[in-house]
């Protein structure tokens, strides 16, 4: 199974200490965590286990040196780190058979590390030949005992409730003629890209357009501005990915450019202090007339059991209820790796679905590198939970019909 590693973007949460401890600048930090991070997804592709273990050694062993100097903050941040780092380290010693080296590694993860993912590990064929340890079984219920299921934790989130929300803002969406996405529509010649089907179709196409125009790169920050031109030039001459949000975002233009209300939605786990996070699209379809969840990184939409498309609020909700839920069969990463539900949904969506973000106003180059837009966002939250307001303008509620409300 591919290797979701998210601990190294953790990186950027210290480089003000560490670029002054080694002299590096901040963009050279963030290049170097970058080839450091490449390195470990390569070697897992390429199964090269030797240069794997070597660099996430060598990445152990940084932050163990750089531990001593965080604030304890950061600290909390660094223990998710050290446990991806170890959960893979168990992965590479279990794909060699070396299984004593793989239990201990796992237990390292999990008990001096604190590694939550319970669904995730349960699904990895990585640790297959440690499977049926009974310290590996061990280890896997004092996850559970723990709370360590994402699932599980989802399912403890509490409710949404209705809201006077009258004085708050309404969404609004970029009107289909403004020049800056005819320029998108034009450029990329999205009329062709749409195909001469239905609505339905035409949304999928552009999902999956985006998703093979573009590899992922979840560490690169891309140095452009963020819309979708500059994203697909910048790829184009660079040959380097971008993460996801700038897959959404370059989705959510070719969406309003076609005159489809999109906007992108940031998932979020529960625990604040993870770095993890993931960014796809609802676009509503004025045929089912509801929103649609569509994910350009894994070229990826969901439905229910009798085949209908669901929306980002109703797959939490199947998830929360053990629901049945489908994933399309040609859901995927760079085109490389199949998903399935268990790992897409059960394992990596769960943990990301507790809490939900989204601009105010959806429109082209929404969050500039260069220019100040100052822009609202408006958090969706269960009841009861509380986070620091990371942003200028914020808005948070607990009324999913006010944040779902239809264009």
């Amino acid at each position: 199974m591919r290797k979701i590693i998210f601990g190294l973007m953790f990186f950027a949460g210290i480089i003000t200490l560490t670029a002054q401890t080694n002299n590096l600048s901040r963009q050279e930090f963030i290049q170097q965590a970058g080839i450091f991070e490449k390195s470990i997804s390569e070697d897992f592709k390429n199964k090269n286990y030797e240069s794997l273990e070597k660099t996430l050694n060598e990445a152990i062993t940084l932050f163990l040196r750089l531990s001593a100097r965080l604030s304890n903050e950061d600290k909390e941040e660094a223990k998710i780190l050290q446990a991806n780092n170890f959960y893979n380290l168990a992965c590479a010693y279990s794909l060699q058979n070396r299984k004593e080296e793989a239990i201990v590694a796992f237990e390292k993860c999990i008990k001096d590390w604190n590694y939550m993912n319970y669904s995730h590990a349960n699904a990895d064929s990585d640790l297959d030949n440690i499977r049926n340890d009974s310290r590996f079984i061990e280890l896997m219920q004092s996850i559970k005992k723990n709370k360590g299921d994402y699932l599980y934790i989802l399912k403890q989130a509490g409710k949404y409730e209705k809201a006077d929300t009258a004085q708050l803002p309404c969404f609004e969406y970029e009107n289909v003629n403004n020049k800056r996405l005819k320029d998108v529509k034009d450029f990329f010649k999205l009329d062709s890209v749409v195909g001469q089907g239905d609505e339905i179709s035409k949304i999928i196409n552009l999902m999956t357009w985006v998703h093979n125009a573009i590899k992922h790169d979840g560490n690169n920050y891309a140095l452009c501005e963020f819309d979708a031109i500059d994203f697909y030039n910048y790829h184009k001459s660079t040959g380097m990915g971008i993460n996801c949000r700038g897959l959404a975002i370059m989705l959510n233009e070719c969406y309003l450019a076609m005159g489809f209300k999109s906007r992108y939605v940031t998932c979020l786990p529960k625990n604040e202090k993870d770095p993890d996070c993931h960014v796809i699209n609802c676009v509503y379809s004025n045929t089912l007339q509801k929103w649609l969840w569509m994910d350009p990184t894994f070229n990826a939409f969901v439905k229910d059991e009798n085949d209908y498309l669901l929306s980002i609020e109703e797959v939490r909700e199947r998830l929360i209820n053990d629901k049945p839920l489908f994933i399309n069969s040609d859901a995927n990463w760079n085109n490389q790796d199949a998903q399935t539900k268990e790992k897409y949904l059960d394992s990596y969506m769960a943990k990301n679905l507790y809490r939900l973000e989204c601009m105010a106003i959806s429109k082209f180059n929404p969050e500039s590198r260069y220019r100040n837009n100052q822009e609202t966002y408006i958090s969706l939250n269960p009841v009861g939970y509380k986070h620091s307001n990371t942003k200028i303008k914020q808005i948070v509620v607990n009324d999913p019909e006010y944040f779902w409300q239809k264009p």
